[in-house]
């Protein structure tokens, strides 16, 4: 069934509408896939923010064209599905590399991180990053660990001063209580 060019026109805002949301874009070849199995994953995908969805090539180069992205024209063969990762990529990344896994002719083609195309490896090097919370807690522990040092250095710097003067005090003590 044919698509009219108003319709096109809807479906290449819409995508450009999301690309411009998009922290990256994953695409995948879903080729032989049940229609049940890409409706689970489509849930899957949209539990950690982000959207799946099947796309006609030519109006997905469109829609990348408008919104200054790069043409991966080598991810673009074939039947083409995409995911938009709203919020984190890793989260988005990991349930596709795991259905993946899964499924049996489900691949993942590559994506854009940014302005750079990745390849399937890529996006399964990103799956494998812990969840956004724990990296800015590391990043936290690493920036606090060397103001912990300091202020451990400082506080046993004031313990001694103060068990020198503690030491005077009693010697004092000692000599008025003597005389």
């Amino acid at each position: 069934m044919a698509i009219s060019k108003k319709h096109k026109q809807e479906l290449v805002d819409q995508y450009a509408e999301w690309l411009g949301r998009s922290s990256a874009v994953i695409f995948a070849d879903y080729r032989g896939q049940p229609t049940k199995s890409i409706y689970d994953l489509r849930a899957k995908v949209r539990d950690v923010q982000g959207e799946f969805h099947v796309v006609k090539n030519t109006l997905i180069i469109r829609a990348l064209r408008e919104a200054d992205m790069p043409v991966p024209e080598q991810l673009l063969d074939g039947p083409t599905a995409m995911a938009f990762c709203f919020e984190e990529m890793p989260a988005v990344a990991k349930a596709m590399v795991k259905f993946a896994g899964d499924a049996k002719m489900f691949t993942i083609k590559g994506a854009i991180l940014g302005n750079k195309v990745v390849d399937a490896s890529g996006v399964k090097a990103v799956s494998e990053l812990p969840p956004y919370p724990v990296v800015m807690g590391q990043v936290l522990g690493t920036i606090q660990a060397p103001a912990g040092k300091v202020a451990g250095v400082v506080n046993a710097a004031l313990r001694q001063i103060a068990a020198v003067v503690q030491a005077r005090v009693d010697q004092l003590q000692a000599a008025e209580g003597a005389a």
